[in-house]
């Protein structure tokens, strides 16, 4: 089985070397190449093609927004999943538009980085529970959105999915709408359904980027 390959791009060496290490020796997958910001990132990226980047939001010379927007869209197939710490979570929202993946938190055990990187490496999105619980923690009020998003979607199925990203549970959203939880579970479906999402942390990531809610 041929070994996943990665692409390290943080500015602190340390970091970088404990990360490389814990990869590498818990057989995960290889890092092929490292950076210490956006900008050798990109320069480095012409001569490597990697499974996965985990890429780090605060870099000088370019940050990981800029980097990985760039990536994208000279390399539309490239996987790009943020490496995350506290005080992040003001940026989630432009590293999604720019194209990552999912969100690693740095302080994530051997278990929950394995996972994170066949996830995103398999196909699909990945946002810890933790990191989610920040999200919603830091969620303002609903933005009044017009425009297609609002068109695909319900007045009522918005107010549920609002709600999903408050952290309620179809029962606690269903007190509060004044609907059963039955009906509740129909919204979420047809949610999941028409923005082809996967499960509620798609959900939040959705109504972050379709400005639904703001953080």
């Amino acid at each position: 089985m041929k070994k996943i390959t990665i692409f390290l791009v943080d500015d602190h060496l340390i970091f970088r070397e404990g990360l490389r290490n814990l990869i590498e020796i818990e057989g995960i997958g290889d890092v092929v190449a490292e950076a210490g910001n956006g900008q050798e990132f990109l320069d480095k990226l012409e001569n490597v093609n990697p499974d996965l980047v985990l890429m780090d939001i605060s870099m000088p010379v370019m940050n990981g927004i800029e980097a990985s927007q760039k990536a994208i869209e000279k390399y539309p197939e490239l996987k790009i999943m943020a490496l995350s710490m506290n005080g992040d979570e003001g940026y989630y929202y432009k590293m999604i538009e720019a194209g990552v993946k999912g969100f690693l938190l740095k302080d994530s055990g051997i278990k929950e980085i394995e996972r994170a990187i066949y996830t995103v490496v398999d196909g699909d999105s990945y946002f810890s529970n933790e990191l989610l619980r920040r999200i919603i923690t830091n969620l303002k009020n609903p933005v009044n959105k017009s425009g297609d998003d609002k068109d695909l979607l319900s007045k009522r199925e918005i107010e549920v999915l609002v709600e999903i990203c408050n952290g309620l549970t179809n029962d606690e959203i269903a007190d509060k709408l004044f609907i059963s939880s039955q009906t509740v579970k129909g919204h979420r479906s047809s949610l999941l359904s028409k923005t082809n999402c996967k499960n509620s942390a798609s959900l939040v990531m959705y109504a972050i980027k379709n400005e639904f809610v703001t953080l």
